[in-house]
């Protein structure tokens, strides 16, 4: 371990590298954050062409249910190599990402860009609480505060579909 109580002397496992930076997208140089919610992005996109809009939802909201699981543990296994709250981890923010695209039909792939810039502002920014959950220690807060911001972005769209759609 070094001083910084890391493991350096060998590589984290693969399946938590895997999942932890949302299948490499973490390891993107410039933004690894944006790259992972691009990613949660085309990932709906690619589902939005494939299912009718229920099925959609339904897939969308189990994939941020069953990856914050997942990425709670990824997560919890890569701290020891990588530190509390590694860039490279972006399972946060794809699951942040899903939180508010689970609303969305297939009809709304034009929304999509909705969700990113106003998600990314959350994440980015940290109100309304998002910055106290981000400082609290353990591998759930890792992913709390993409929650809690995929939570206020699928209010703002929510909002935002009413206004311009009645």
């Amino acid at each position: 371990m070094n001083n910084h109580g890391n493991i350096t002397d060998k590589r984290p496992p693969f399946i938590p590298t895997l999942i932890g930076t949302g299948f490499g997208a973490g390891f993107w140089p410039w933004g690894p954050g944006t790259a992972g919610s691009i990613a949660a992005a085309i990932c709906w996109l690619l589902l939005s062409t494939l299912f009718d809009s229920a099925t959609l939802q339904t897939i969308t909201l189990a994939l941020a249910i069953g990856f914050t699981i997942l990425g709670t543990w990824a997560t919890a296994q890569l701290q020891p190599y990588w530190g509390e709250d590694p860039s490279r981890v972006v399972i946060d923010e794809m699951v942040g990402m899903w939180v508010p695209l689970s609303v969305l039909t297939c009809e709304d792939t034009l929304w999509t860009l909705a969700v990113l810039v106003i998600f990314r502002f959350f994440d980015i920014v940290k109100p309304l609480g998002i910055k106290t959950l981000d400082k609290k220690p353990g591998a759930f807060w890792v992913m709390g505060d993409d929650i809690l911001g995929g939570i206020y972005t699928l209010l703002c769209i929510t909002l935002l579909k009413i206004f311009f759609h009645g």
